[in-house]
């Protein structure tokens, strides 16, 4: 690995409206990104990706380049994300694992038992040199705007493994994680690792923050959250914080567990749409951060309503030290691109200060 200060972004990717936010210090306007703003919400994104796998497209430099961008030149986003997908660490250890169109990930041989965790080893920095490339090409591209790298958290990861696929009720995990607590919370570390190792090639590669995603978490209890997620989360966040990189923490569903989020280590949490940013700020806690949190679905509204949506938002984050405007989950796939445009240009001209 690297030294740590080969990793540090440039003064003006530090000092830039979105990196300030997340760090609560005075902005010059809310800063904008969307969760799936690189996707198939934008025509240029399905033409570049005609006929190419997903997975594929996640392991050429030139493809995640390009797509990653996207967004950036359109929309004028205070962000870009890194575009990749959670499995892909998974498939650069050597699970074996396919995106299907419609479906989502679905894993060949699910993992529940002992010796099936064997099969997961530590990722290696070789595992992904693309992603090392394309992020050395993107932030030459991307200037003052900072790059924002992610990766799926343990329990997600661990629900596509143990599952085999996406689940409604996650019956599956939920029968190891309660059956054979020993084995989850291997299963949970050692998924821990791979994910912090998938964060640090980012980060070192110049990524200026990291999302972790816990995408179906919410389907937990507070009390199992606590007791068999929160140390794998937290061992995450706490192996990058030496890089002092901004740490963001995402799920949906997880009204009843924003303090949980925050409390696992990060700086940012995340905040779907279900709880209004005031009410979310004191389940958090001071001290850290908050992003979101307008329903994907109103974008679908004119825009009149889209922006009187998306003023309720940004009146319940009024004082907040800190605050990304987001959408509570990512892009709708048949969103208007347009809607996108506008609504960035509102937020910045409705807070510029």
């Amino acid at each position: 690995m690297s030294d740590l200060s080969d990793s540090r972004p440039p003064a003006a990717v530090t000092d830039s409206p979105f990196l300030r936010a997340c760090r609560r210090e005075p902005v010059p306007h809310t800063p904008v990104w969307f969760m799936r703003q690189a996707g198939r919400s934008l025509p240029e994104y399905r033409r570049v990706r005609q006929g190419t796998g997903m997975l594929e497209s996640c392991m050429r430099p030139d493809l995640v380049t390009e797509i990653t961008l996207q967004p950036v030149r359109r929309h004028g986003v205070d962000a870009a994300i890194y575009f990749s997908d959670i499995v892909v660490p998974l498939k650069a250890i050597g699970v074996d694992l396919d995106i299907r169109p419609g479906v989502g990930p679905v894993v060949e041989r699910p993992v529940r038992s002992r010796a099936d965790l064997d099969r997961l080893r530590p990722l290696d920095p070789d595992d992904v040199k693309y992603v090392t490339e394309a992020i050395g090409m993107l932030t030459a591209e991307l200037g003052a705007t900072p790059l924002i790298g992610f990766a799926g958290a343990p329990f997600t990861l661990a629900s596509y493994l143990v599952e085999g696929g996406p689940s409604r009720n996650h019956e599956h995990t939920k029968a190891l994680m309660y059956g054979d607590p020993e084995l989850w919370d291997a299963l949970l570390d050692r998924l821990a690792v791979i994910t912090a190792g998938f964060l640090t090639v980012q980060i070192e590669a110049g990524a200026s923050a990291v999302q972790l995603f816990d995408s179906w978490v919410g389907a937990l209890a507070p009390a199992d959250y606590r007791e068999r997620v929160l140390p794998a989360s937290a061992k995450v966040f706490r192996a990058v914080e030496k890089y002092g990189v901004p740490r963001i923490h995402f799920g949906v569903g997880t009204g009843e567990l924003l303090g949980l989020l925050g409390e696992a280590g990060a700086d940012v949490v995340g905040v779907d749409w279900r709880v209004p940013l005031d009410e979310a700020a004191r389940r958090v806690g001071p001290g850290r951060a908050l992003q979101g949190n307008l329903d994907p679905a109103v974008l679908f509204a004119p825009r009149e309503a889209v922006e009187a949506q998306a003023r309720r938002v940004l009146d319940a984050a009024r004082g907040l030290p800190g605050h990304v405007f987001n959408l509570g989950h990512g892009v709708l796939p048949e969103t208007d691109p347009d809607a996108l445009t506008r609504l960035v240009a509102y937020v910045h001209e409705h807070t510029a200060r």
